[in-house]
């Protein structure tokens, strides 16, 4: 007979054994989505504080800008020439950072999936005309050739105009800021005909220093900076490209590089020529 109840209750164990895991796994499970919570919330919260700060930080940029801007034109007192090229310096740093408290805004916003679009039909060679305008006096400074051309049969894009000025502001500043002074850089757009929707090919593309094999996903990721030093040469938040393929994505594009180090880079991104489904 005890022969009989010691191998029935070792016929028990292992039985016992499974729940007593089971619990534990469980136990590990609820633990774990709680910290998946907790990250969560910890996230939102990082978010809507980058959200917070950027647009506080623009009111008092906006102003020290504008009061600069007033000393420059003289509206207070003529200048000497010394004193007109620290009050310049004072509205391109101004400026510089407004872009950059922007590029956090837009950031935070996408972040909390808070970026809307508003496309209608939009030509994209006047986008490309805007942009190339704003840009006009940095090229310029930097001798740089830049080449525009949009194909005669290029459509209307649908798409927001804002933002897609937005895109190709982001891509045409980085491409001016990585290509040596003589270089080139320039912006096409093609049309495509595609299954299931026509799209246009938007390229933007420089004859600079490039972008090595290995980090051509890198820098489509938030804050990613190929060079991450504090020597580095090339300054900004690491969200233009990030920015950049929200967006393009919102409009139901993609958007994808080709890049060798040494030899230049060429992005590319697509936009619909008709409201998507």
């Amino acid at each position: 007979m005890t022969a009989r109840m010691d191998e029935g209750t070792n016929a028990l164990e292992p039985s016992a054994s499974v729940e007593t895991r089971l619990a534990a796994l469980e136990l590990a499970h609820q633990h774990a989505l709680r910290e998946i919570a907790e990250l969560k919330g910890r996230d939102t919260l990082k978010t809507q504080f980058l959200a917070n700060i950027s647009h506080d930080l623009r009111t008092p940029l906006t102003a020290i800008i504008t009061h600069a801007e007033i000393l420059r034109d003289g509206i207070l007192g003529e200048l000497s020439a010394r004193q007109h090229e620290s009050v310049a310096g004072i509205i391109g740093g101004g400026r510089r950072l407004l872009e950059m408290v922007g590029e956090i805004l837009t950031y935070a916003r996408g972040a909390a999936n808070q970026l809307e679009i508003v496309p209608t039909e939009v030509a994209v060679g006047d986008v490309i005309e805007q942009v190339r305008r704003l840009n006009e006096s940095l090229v310029a400074r930097k001798e740089l050739c830049l080449e525009i051309q949009v194909a005669p049969e290029v459509p209307h894009v649908w798409a927001d105009r804002e933002k897609l000025a937005h895109i190709l502001g982001n891509l045409l500043g980085n491409a001016i800021d990585f290509t040596p002074s003589g270089g080139r850089v320039w912006v096409h757009a093609t049309a495509r005909h595609e299954s299931p929707r026509d799209t246009v090919l938007v390229e933007v593309g420089d004859s600079g220093i490039g972008i090595a094999a290995d980090h051509h996903e890198l820098i489509f990721q938030e804050f990613a900076q190929v060079d991450a030093s504090a020597s580095r040469q090339h300054h900004g938040t690491g969200l233009g490209l990030t920015i950049a393929r929200r967006l393009v994505e919102l409009h139901g594009g993609r958007i994808w590089l080709e890049s060798e180090l040494g030899r230049g880079s060429r992005f590319f991104f697509t936009l619909p020529t008709q409201p998507q489904p």
